[in-house]
């Protein structure tokens, strides 16, 4: 690495606080009976609990979700055995990998001991602490012994990493290179250069799934493994070892259909290329130099098909690709260990992943580019967020059928929703929008739909069985962007495309209606018909006034307001709501707090707060979310006496009266609203409890700045916004909204209605 990028790396694991871990209460501690039940007396009831029955440990502490990640420094990534303290960077930040991709907790644990026995020791005392056990950078030949004594020894999952987790994705990227080759795995000969531990496992994981011992060759730096040879002869390289001649890498590489490279960099000769198989796979994985650079590969075999350990390079060999799902869903499962039935389920898993369509996730972390399946993309990037909600339940399906699972998985199709929580945050909010929406068969029209992002969704919304895509937008070019991102989705089968050009039938009726709506609003008759055909707004609202959608949604691409503008005349507000509102959700962490009104109303009258928090509380309740409700202020409950803290007063009265049940109090600052203990200090009679979720503000300056910044400095997720109080469900998005946004407005569009 060069100067900079080390001085880069530096500064991150020393800016702003040291390290990459902390430790935060998942509980309150806010007053005296918070520490009486979390410690002492309150904590006595747990212990007797867990005497009683021992799996209640799963239920009353984080043991169920806890990770050990444990080595002893001897074979720290490239730099090799650097001791245990040294190697803590390191572990630590396979523990952030754990948290951001499972959401699984680890402690990085770092033992000071060489001797294979005492590290068995210390390891195996630590079982009632954790979940499971990764063990990571321990060099061979002790891993070996290390892994087996600890499985035998213990009753939770125990996996090196080292080993499995890179067997598993490399047998990924065979299973995948050998499809696009139209070859056999057990007609496939492999020769590799290196005989550590993660090369071996990576062999063993390709004979289980069918390669042939006999036609496996392995190297070490002393060359060719050879019966009867005695010099470095690890005891889980004797069937590999052949009646042979050869004593050199050189000497066995003619033929050979696949490479794995895990040794050190360019051991791989230019010349010797010539010498592969047609169409082969070179797996050349030493880092940060790979034993043949890929440019000289695309040179002289233009056939061959390329992965390496490293970011820059396409199909990166990864790691973090399986072992945070592994853990999940052997954990979520109860399972006491990691066979290599679960195993192999993780690679068919991870390479199926790979021949998917491409996700918007993995486009946007790849400068906007779709990984379609082929040569350059046979395993998926590792920010695909698909990977928890199809490894981790493949592999608790595989314990359960190899009987190591003591909490077996039945509804597998809920265990997907649930593991969605880790892949999409919104989730933790819009789970039970999606159930609601599921009950229904709707259509749901898209105005932008030649938008990338409308159409990776309309993939998601088909495969969750949301709705019932409408497409609006050119037919030739819809149909074009589809194949192009690899999507699955099929005009006739899985949705429909409403053409405003070419689809006279559909939208020539629609005309003469567009024209009486705006003929009193500066537009000719001949405009109105350019503006049906060419602003997709306007189409797709006049396809739901006409009855041919159930819902809409607009915008995206273009100013929210402005879309807003060419809705509203043809879908109006209810009859009986004076005002459209925009509410917008905010999750931060565990939170959900909603902005009213976030987009419509400037400087709206009590009677339009009052009106506006009635229907903003309705629809926290949509989403199965008891509202509670605080009109805000720069005052505290009559501090102040200025127009905007008695608008707010007024208002308050108004929602009593019109929504008698529900807990909402004001007017009152902020942090007032958030924090229960503070509010009592200031007022005895509130009749808001706990902390507020559903947030109502005097003037949309201040609920649109106090969302936007709080989003931004909080990193909060935006659903979002809602219009409130329309006649039929349809909703604007904003020119930030991705593909899982509109996803979610969807549900909300079809649910609502």
């Amino acid at each position: 690495m060069d100067d900079d990028f080390r001085q880069a790396a530096l500064d991150y694991h020393r800016y702003p606080q040291p390290g990459k871990l902390s430790v935060e209460p998942t509980k309150r501690m806010a007053n005296q009976r918070d520490l009486a039940l979390a410690y002492s007396p309150g904590v006595a009831a747990a212990c007797e609990a867990i005497v009683a029955d021992p799996d209640q440990a799963r239920e009353l502490t984080a043991r169920g979700n806890l990770v050990a990640v444990i080595s002893n420094g001897t074979a720290v990534l490239g730099l090799g055995n650097i001791g245990p303290l040294a190697g803590k960077p390191v572990m630590e930040g396979k523990a952030v990998l754990f948290k951001k991709f499972a959401g699984l907790d680890v402690f990085d644990i770092e033992v000071d001991a060489t001797d294979p026995d005492h590290f068995v020791e210390v390891v195996a005392a630590l079982e009632p602490t954790f979940g499971g056990i990764n063990l990571e950078d321990i060099k061979a030949p002790e891993c070996f012994a290390i892994e087996a004594k600890l499985r035998a020894r213990m009753n939770i999952p125990v996996f090196h990493d080292d080993q499995h987790g890179t067997a598993i994705v490399v047998a990924a990227a065979v299973r995948n290179a050998l499809l696009l080759q139209g070859k056999q795995i057990e007609n496939v000969r492999l020769v590799t250069s290196g005989a550590g531990a993660a090369a071996l496992a990576c062999v063993d994981l390709l004979v289980a799934m069918g390669m042939r011992i006999e036609n496996v060759t392995i190297t070490d730096i002393k060359g060719v493994i050879y019966a009867d040879r005695e010099t470095d002869m690890l005891p889980n390289m004797a069937r590999y070892a052949h009646q042979t001649d050869a004593r050199n890498l050189a000497d066995v590489i003619a033929g050979a259909d696949i490479f794995l490279g895990l040794s050190a960099p360019r051991v791989f000769k230019p010349e010797w290329l010539p010498l592969l198989a047609d169409k082969p796979l070179i797996l050349a994985m030493a880092n940060p130099e790979p034993e043949i650079l890929p440019e000289l590969i695309a040179e002289h075999r233009p056939d061959a098909i390329v992965a390496t350990g490293r970011s820059d390079y396409p199909n990166q060999v990864n790691n973090v690709l399986c072992f945070p799902y592994i853990f999940r869903g052997a954990l979520d499962c109860g399972a006491t260990a990691i066979t290599p039935g679960m195993e192999i389920a993780a690679v068919e898993a991870i390479a199926a992943l790979a021949r998917a369509e491409p996700d918007e996730t993995v486009a946007r972390a790849y400068g906007g580019r779709s990984l379609l399946f082929g040569p350059g993309h046979i395993i998926p990037a590792p920010f695909d967020p698909r990977l928890a909600t199809e490894v981790a339940p493949a592999v608790a399906r595989a314990a359960a059928a190899d009987g190591v699972a003591t909490r077996p998985i039945t509804d597998f199709e809920a265990y997907r929703r649930k593991l969605q929580v880790f892949t999409y945050r919104s989730n933790q909010l819009m789970t039970p929008v999606f159930e609601r929406a599921r009950t229904e068969t709707k259509r749901i029209a898209y105005a932008e739909a030649e938008d990338e992002r409308i159409l990776r969704a309309a993939q998601i919304v088909v495969d969750e069985r949301l709705a019932k895509p409408v497409l609006v937008g050119r037919r030739e070019v819809i149909a074009a962007r589809i194949a192009a991102l690899g999507l699955r989705i099929r005009e006739g089968e899985d949705i429909e495309i409403a053409d405003p050009e070419a689809d006279t039938a559909l939208f020539a009726p629609l005309v003469p209606d567009y024209q009486a709506l705006v003929d009193r609003k500066g537009v000719t008759p001949a405009a109105a018909e350019r503006r049906l055909r060419s602003r997709p707004a306007v189409s797709a609202a006049m396809l739901l006034k006409a009855g041919h959608v159930d819902a809409a949604l607009c915008g995206g691409s273009a100013d929210w307001w402005q879309q807003t503008t060419y809705v509203l005349p043809i879908i109006p507000r209810r009859d009986e709501v004076t005002r459209v509102s925009a509410m917008t959700a905010l999750i931060v962490g565990e939170r959900t707090l909603f902005f009213c009104d976030t987009h419509m109303n400037v400087d709206p009258s009590c009677e339009e707060v009052a009106e506006m928090a009635v229907l903003a509380a309705r629809a926290v309740r949509g989403f199965g979310i008891v509202p509670k409700g605080a009109l805000l202020s720069h005052s505290n409950f009559g501090a102040a006496n200025t127009r905007q803290p008695r608008k707010m007063r007024e208002a308050l009265k108004l929602i009593r009266a019109m929504d008698p049940d529900l807990e909402i109090d004001g007017e009152m600052h902020a942090d007032t609203a958030l924090s229960a203990p503070l509010r009592e200090r200031i007022v005895g009679s509130s009749a808001l409890t706990d902390s507020a979720n559903l947030l109502i503000f005097p003037t949309l300056d201040s609920a649109n700045i106090s969302l936007t910044l709080l989003a931004a400095s909080a990193e909060g997720l935006v659903v979002g916004p809602m219009l409130l109080g329309m006649s039929k469900p349809i909703h604007v998005l904003t020119s930030a909204a991705t593909a899982r946004t509109v996803v979610n407005m969807t549900a909300l569009a079809v649910a609502a209605g």
